[in-house]
């Protein structure tokens, strides 16, 4: 999940240090991504034309306080549901709701986190609803390989903006931009820890070396047409502001010595 930061309260903007997991906490961790990856992949399996946003989410509420966790989304900073759900050229955020309906052809972003002894897990997967278009299957496999370029860049002692540039460089060279107005960010005890996670070089915050024992949130959002986002009156559900079809992926990562291990893997489930 991703934060504007006018969205949040100030107390919430205060920079924290950045935690490194212990072994212990690390195990909860993999119990808690592992019941967002269940969740993912049963929604991804589900999805049906005339199904409606609201339906995946009574769902995804369900299954996640069925495997004992709570879902993370929901009442975070007054966010009314346990998914985020975004069509087509919604960017992320959108709220779901029993009229917005989904079809054949659609560019479905599905986000979720579930809270789990105390530490959360998060992703996000786009899917395509039935057969779409030649574009947005191509944007949807682009913005799915950069979240792997992302991540292959993941070990012990790299930088981030290595993994920034990776995604960055990806994206442009098939054609496509970056969505800059949200980034990824550190997860654990809170939804939302540092550092920030971009996706695009930037100078304008740290370039933090990474350590074994963080565990980050990276998730590139990938736009056909312009980088540029507008919030809706509802200051939740961002989208495109040329109608540019939009497509994200995310993976709660953690950081070890000589890699990466992807807590969020749904190949494990």
């Amino acid at each position: 999940m991703n934060i504007l930061s006018n969205l949040l309260p100030q107390s919430s903007k205060r920079r924290r240090g950045i935690e490194l997991k212990s072994a212990e906490e690390i195990a909860i961790m993999r119990q808690a991504a592992r019941i967002v990856a269940t969740v993912l992949k049963e929604i991804s399996e589900m999805v049906q034309p005339g199904m409606t946003t609201l339906d995946l989410d009574i769902y995804a509420e369900k299954r996640i306080r069925e495997m004992g966790a709570t879902p993370s989304f929901k009442g975070y900073h007054g966010f009314p549901a346990s998914i985020c759900s975004s069509l087509n050229h919604e960017v992320v955020h959108g709220i779901p709701h029993k009229k917005k309906v989904i079809h054949t052809g659609d560019v479905l972003k599905v986000d979720t986190g579930a809270f789990f002894e105390g530490f959360h897990g998060d992703s996000c997967i786009t899917i395509a609803v039935g057969e779409v278009s030649p574009d947005a299957a191509k944007l949807i496999h682009v913005a799915e390989q950069a979240l792997y370029k992302g991540i292959e860049k993941v070990r012990a002692g790299a930088f981030l903006l290595e993994l920034a540039g990776a995604i960055q460089d990806y994206v442009e060279e098939n054609g496509f931009k970056i969505v800059e107005d949200f980034t990824g960010h550190g997860v654990g005890r809170n939804l939302h820890e540092e550092p920030s996670v971009f996706n695009f070089r930037t100078y304008q915050m740290p370039n933090v070396k990474l350590k074994a024992g963080m565990t980050l949130a990276i998730e590139p959002i990938v736009n056909a047409g312009s980088k540029n986002t507008r919030v809706l009156p509802d200051r939740w559900t961002a989208v495109t502001v040329d109608r540019s079809l939009s497509a994200q992926f995310e993976h709660t990562v953690l950081v070890t010595e000589t890699g990466y291990e992807i807590l969020t893997d749904r190949a494990l489930v």
